[in-house]
């Protein structure tokens, strides 16, 4: 106990249903310490969630893209030259790349 961090003790009480509803609130902010969650939202007032579902796709979807590009290249440099048609699908591969980076970004707004 003498080489606690924390060495001030605060008491709170709360009824049952408040109880409820804190934890509640702590389950829904990720967070499965109640000291923690207490002394967070005591100190900074706020624990901001995001949802991050639409970066895993991002990351596929660029990441197929990414292999795809790799295998063109792999053929060009086996070959020694990129066709037209190649050279177009570097370009439309780009393009879906803006395409998600944009969409990403809306996202973020």
């Amino acid at each position: 106990m003498a080489n606690r961090k924390r060495d001030v003790q605060i008491l709170l009480w709360v009824t049952p249903e408040e109880k409820k509803m804190i934890r509640k609130r702590m389950i829904l902010s990720k967070t499965s310490n109640m000291s923690v969650y207490l002394r967070k939202m005591a100190i900074d007032g706020m624990i901001v969630n995001t949802d991050t579902t639409y970066l895993k796709a991002m990351y596929q979807e660029m990441h197929k893209i990414g292999v795809n590009i790799n295998q063109l290249a792999k053929v060009a440099n086996t070959v020694g030259t990129a066709t037209p048609q190649d050279i177009e699908e570097l370009k439309e591969m780009v393009k879906k790349i803006w395409l998600t980076l944009r969409s990403f970004q809306s996202n973020l707004q």
